[in-house]
């Protein structure tokens, strides 16, 4: 009999951090194929470059996140760098759509995981590009941290 529960899955995207300063942060479901989900729960997911975008009709789709095409899969494996629809709330989505108009603002992938129920979620976020100086203060602020920890 197989085991129910799914590996503890959580892929972090690190450089979202570094790239932007995060405002607000919201849990989307992600509507997947079937290789897509076997390929997630083997953690081949890369969500570095990744992004997300309104369509015509106020869907949000996320882009420019790779999950690997699955192994074992036949001709019917996934398109690996396809676009893929986020579901969230009617009320988030209106909050996500207006706040994102504004200028500088843009929706970012943090983390992708799967709950013990089995489905895949994406942590989205509401983020501001940093600038040059600002990064170099946080990359200071790690340093100084860390060293304090050191000391102790």
């Amino acid at each position: 009999m197989k085991d129910k529960t799914p590996a503890n899955i959580n892929i972090k995207n690190r450089r979202a951090s570094h790239e932007y300063t995060i405002l607000a942060k919201y849990d989307a479901g992600m509507m997947l194929q079937g290789t897509e989900i076997k390929s997630v729960r083997a953690g081949e997911v890369n969500l570095q470059d990744g992004y997300c975008t309104f369509d015509h009709k106020g869907d949000l789709w996320v882009h420019s996140v790779r999950i690997a095409p699955y192994t074992q899969g036949t001709y019917n494996n996934h398109d690996a760098m396809r676009a893929r629809k986020l579901l969230l709330n009617k009320r988030e989505l209106r909050q996500l759509g207006s706040k994102s108009q504004d200028a500088g603002l843009t929706i970012i992938p943090l983390r992708l995981f799967v709950t013990d129920r089995g489905f895949a979620k994406l942590e989205i976020a509401l983020g501001q590009g940093k600038k040059l100086y600002d990064k170099r203060e946080d990359l200071k602020a790690k340093d100084q941290k860390r060293e304090l920890e050191r000391y102790r």
